[in-house]
């Protein structure tokens, strides 16, 4: 080829890249409209409007791709939503679902449920123990304390002790008895326990002692005997703490029982002895000079000097 113009050449001559040379453009080369102008070059020809959400379109030649700036606190033009694309934002922008907040344990469930179980295990124990217990107590009950209608030890407690707020008081039971005293039951109408009475105390040397525990307080107390007189009035002896006692007590037949008619001679008698706190013995017996056929079943005492 020789210098200078031959002429418009044929196209597979022509210079693809003489658009961008003043000769070629005098001679009217142009851009090419797809690809970028090498040969065998691959044309993406897209519709409009069908530009994918990710990817940058490329600007007109000559023109920069970078969108513009808005003005500040503008809205950029160049900027679209996802959601505001065609066929909406892709699948994997959405934002994932919130996660349900996981519930902790019922705490008040388990709880109640605990506390209901102690409770059950507790009345269970105290219902065992209870039972037990009154199992243990008829049984001893029954070997220590016999019941009024039984027959007594032959050798009787010595000893009385007040109920709480009570002065002591004391059956024939509960006497000491010496001499040619005894108990009996023959007569009708004694207050003691089952009938049971003292007799056989007119012989000299027989007595009935009884032993006070546990006086609340030291004092003037009258002491009562609960007794059947039959006949003749009768007088005998009187000892407190081991010291006879000034006068001698009276045992009268107040009722005017007729002779050997104990049963309806039963009456009471009293002496005002002073008494210590603690403990007291006090004995009633046949003396030389007594007369001493009484029937005796009760004694008790009462505060200070009265007379009933």
């Amino acid at each position: 080829m020789t210098p200078g113009d031959n002429g418009p050449s044929t196209p597979e001559d022509d210079d693809p890249f003489g658009y961008l040379y003043a000769d070629g453009q005098a001679r009217g080369a142009q851009p090419p409209s797809g690809g970028y102008g090498y040969p065998n070059s691959v044309s993406r020809v897209r519709a409009v409007g069908e530009r994918q959400y990710g990817q940058q379109q490329a600007a007109p030649y000559g023109q920069s791709s970078v969108p513009t700036q808005g003005a500040y606190g503008q809205p950029n033009a160049y900027y679209q939503a996802p959601e505001t694309l065609p066929g909406g934002a892709p699948p994997g922008s959405r934002p994932a679902p919130p996660v349900p907040a996981r519930r902790g344990p019922n705490t008040k469930g388990l709880l109640i449920g605990a506390i209901a179980v102690v409770a059950a295990v507790v009345i269970g124990i105290g219902a065992a123990m209870i039972s037990g217990d009154s199992g243990d107590k008829t049984g001893n009950d029954a070997n220590a304390n016999p019941a009024q209608s039984q027959a007594v030890s032959p050798t009787p407690s010595s000893s009385a002790s007040a109920a709480p707020g009570e002065l002591p008081k004391a059956d024939a039971q509960a006497l000491q008895l010496a001499g040619g005293a005894t108990k009996a039951s023959d007569v009708t109408g004694a207050k003691a326990a089952g009938g049971v009475y003292v007799g056989g105390l007119n012989t000299v040397g027989s007595s009935v002692t009884w032993t006070i525990n546990d006086l609340p307080e030291a004092g003037p107390y009258t002491l009562f005997m609960q007794y059947s007189v039959a006949g003749e009035n009768q007088s005998m002896t009187v000892t407190v703490n081991g010291k006879e006692f000034g006068s001698k007590v009276n045992f009268k037949n107040y009722r005017s029982a007729a002779d050997g008619d104990f049963a309806n001679g039963w009456t009471h008698s009293f002496v005002w002895p002073t008494l210590q706190k603690g403990s007291n013995t006090i004995s009633i017996s046949c003396q030389a000079g007594d007369k001493c056929n009484v029937l005796l079943d009760q004694v008790y005492l009462k505060k200070g000097q009265v007379t009933g």
